[in-house]
């Protein structure tokens, strides 16, 4: 018995090998298997090799996987350059109409496309590669033709003859592969779960956070690989109240923003990193005008148009830095899906409390991610409001050295929100002890972010593992493997990476060692927590993929040797 199973479908852009991946993804989970997927595919709408991957287990899991058990390939390209993460003992099932298997032992090929209009559903060709891993892999198929029934029963005239098509379609690749002979080691039955489950994208749970914690407007312009966040809002943000535009450019996003935050509203927007640059002189006069507003910026490779389709961590400096000067914008990371959701309730918090813009850093890899996650508890989540002024002090917007009253327009303590240096009140002003004053004001607002949480454990060691954002998964398996073989080395993690939790970065100053992994060239959290006075390393890697485990681990293990 096998706890995981990992499979890819690998093709071209069109062919659903994503889709492919999805499918029995989701029916794993109906079934009550835990899942995770990843996809990688080019940034034109059609062609161009694509693939994705989805692992199945019996147990929780923390990565997509590093091996494959079972490759689909539906052409000649995706088997040449797939292959070489086939595990030993794993199988191929290819598309016998496009090419050949030269060393076919542990190969299994199948003309989907013509079995599929033998099924009845020319388009079910996926279906057929499907039926045949999960019959190699025990895969009970009854749970899956329950998924297929429901997937396509949705109250129209052809639902039926689409649903047997697509049953007969899985049970005839099923039969192709008992036929062969080739199997794998039979999957664990599905666990039982006390809690219920959900299996979700991680810009669903950003985007069904940010609700949570009484979002009013979300404003957006198309990009990749945010769009999703802004087609997911347009769908699911309703009621009285609520407000979801489209805009004509980032720029246009980010003045919609801060001109609804001005008026009083709870406003978020999504981006990557090309709009998150244009949209730096408006995130500055957030910040000097002390406006909420929330920005999600879905990382992508860069810089320019770089990879728009691929997953990086190479936006921090930018985020806390969005604009030019002086500024230290708060920035949330999570690192799954289930922290996408409490990330982005917290960022609109965060947004009210400090009364300025909030940056949530996640990645392609986890927005485009499905993960089975316990069924967020939105009970747990809060409802701050930032202090609307009574008009006691008058138009005195700015006074004091922290978090002010806000004045809502047409409400008492009319002011001027000036993007300017300004006084009190708003008004402009070059007087160096006020642009003293302010500066400090503006820094000494952050104090009151002191809520985020971490994790530490095996915390006396001297050298410690800190992963950020959607390194998380890779980091913790590799530290989990390196634990159980003995290495002494501390575990930290926090989501709140700007400002980091207090005790969190007391305790890293401490250590003679912290390996930080990230997805950039830079080691952008490394270095800035070696300007906090920490002796920081990263571990890069910038294929535009997440890290391997294995490849994590052993390159832990060599910096370790090496001190």
């Amino acid at each position: 018995m096998s706890k995981n199973l990992v499979v890819r479908f690998a093709g071209e852009g069109g062919q659903g090998v994503v889709g492919g991946a999805e499918l029995m993804a989701s029916a794993a989970a109906q079934g009550g298997y835990h899942v995770l997927t990843f996809s990688t595919f080019p940034s034109q709408i059609k062609g161009g090799p694509a693939w994705g991957q989805a692992r199945i287990s019996s147990e929780p899991i923390l990565t997509p996987g590093d091996y494959l058990d079972v490759l689909v390939a539906q052409n000649r390209y995706a088997y040449d350059h797939n292959v070489e993460d086939l595990r030993e003992g794993g199988i191929v099932v290819f598309n016998s109409e496009e090419f050949e298997v030269e060393d076919a032992g542990r190969a299994l090929g199948l003309p989907a496309d013509k079995m599929a209009r033998e099924a009845g559903n020319p388009l079910a060709s996926t279906i057929i590669l499907i039926g045949a891993v999960a019959k190699m892999a025990g895969v009970d198929l009854g749970a899956i033709e329950d998924f297929i029934t429901k997937r396509w029963t949705r109250g129209r005239a052809g639902d039926q003859a689409i649903v047997e098509g697509n049953i007969a379609a899985l049970r005839m690749g099923a039969i192709e592969a008992e036929k062969s002979g080739l199997s794998l080691e039979s999957l664990e039955a599905a666990p039982t779960h006390a809690e219920k489950r959900i299996l979700i994208r991680g810009y669903e749970a950003a985007c069904l956070g940010a609700i949570a914690a009484g979002l009013d407007s979300f404003i957006g312009y198309p990009i990749s690989p945010a769009t999703t966040m802004l087609t997911y809002m347009e769908a699911n943000m309703l009621g009285e109240g609520t407000f979801v535009g489209q805009s004509s450019s980032e720029i246009e996003s980010i003045a919609a923003l801060v001109g609804a935050g001005f008026s009083g509203k709870r406003v978020m927007t999504s981006t990557a990193g090309p709009g998150l640059s244009l949209m730096g002189e408006g995130l500055g006069l957030a910040w000097m005008a002390e406006i909420p507003l929330v920005v999600a910026d879905v990382q992508r490779g860069g810089p320019a148009t770089g990879l728009p389709t691929k997953t990086e961590q190479s936006d921090l400096m930018a985020a806390i830095n969005p604009g030019h000067g002086d500024m230290s914008v708060p920035v949330i990371a999570p690192g799954d899906p289930e922290e996408a959701f409490f990330a982005a309730a917290k960022a609109v918090n965060w947004s009210e409390r400090y009364q300025g813009p909030v940056i949530l850093l996640t990645e392609a890899s986890i927005a485009e991610r499905a993960q089975d996650i316990v069924t967020p508890d939105t009970s747990k989540v809060t409802k701050e409001f930032r202090k609307v002024s009574d008009g006691g002090v008058g138009n005195l917007r700015y006074q004091g050295d922290t978090v002010s009253a806000f004045p809502v327009p047409g409400g008492p303590g009319a002011y001027v929100a000036n993007g300017s240096e300004h006084d009190e009140q708003g008004d402009t002003t070059h007087l160096p002890e006020v642009h003293v004053a302010m500066t400090e004001r503006r820094f000494a607002k952050l104090k009151v972010l002191n809520d985020g949480w971490f994790e530490a454990e095996n915390t006396a060691a001297d050298v410690v593992l800190l992963p950020w954002g959607g390194s998380k998964g890779a980091g913790r398996a590799a530290w989990n493997e390196l634990q159980a073989e003995g290495v002494n080395i501390a575990w930290y993690y926090t989501m709140f990476v700007n400002p980091l939790p207090e005790e969190m970065l007391a305790a890293l100053k401490t250590k003679r060692l912290v390996l930080v992994p990230e997805l950039n060239y830079l080691g952008q959290f490394s270095s800035i927590l070696r300007s906090l006075g920490v002796n920081a390393q990263s571990i890069t890697q910038y294929t535009g993929l997440p890290f391997k485990v294995s490849d994590l681990k052993s390159e832990i293990r060599h910096r370790l040797d090496a001190k």
